[in-house]
């Protein structure tokens, strides 16, 4: 998952040469006693604005559509978090259902289909498998 968000944002990167970027978190999974990716995207603000930055851009990159987690951890709290430093942010929309994401999607279901076929990938990693082994999940039981 961080490997793959991580190539993502590389991406994203190469496309806006001359500007610095960083990863940060926007929301936790699991228990809070669980440790989780960070930093978290309010802690990486407040750390741009220390260092004068005073201009953002946020993609939710983990994210395919504007549900209510995106929308609550970026439009509101990274938001407010941004006003009261006096930066300004801008967010990038996720792909959701832009013609380009749909038609991607559409490709892999019909590579998919196709016995034999060759898995594309974009960027440095290796294609994904579509199911998981049997001993994937640290729950047990198997997501394929």
């Amino acid at each position: 998952y961080e490997a793959q968000l991580k190539s993502t944002a590389a991406q994203i990167a190469e496309r806006l040469p001359g500007h610095a970027w960083q990863m940060a978190y926007q929301s936790r999974s699991g228990p809070p006693s669980q440790p989780w990716l960070g930093p978290d995207i309010c802690d990486a603000l407040r750390a741009l604005a220390e260092r004068g930055q005073r201009q953002v851009v946020i993609a939710p990159i983990g994210f395919l559509s504007d549900h209510l987690e995106v929308l609550y951890d970026l439009d509101v709290e990274a938001r407010a978090v941004t006003d009261e430093l006096d930066m300004t942010m801008a967010r990038a929309a996720t792909v959701g259902t832009h013609p380009r994401f749909v038609s991607m999607i559409r490709e892999l279901i019909l590579e998919r289909i196709k016995p034999n076929a060759p898995r594309r990938a974009i960027g440095e990693l290796p294609p994904v498998d579509d199911i998981c082994p049997a001993d994937c999940c640290l729950l047990g039981g198997r997501n394929g």
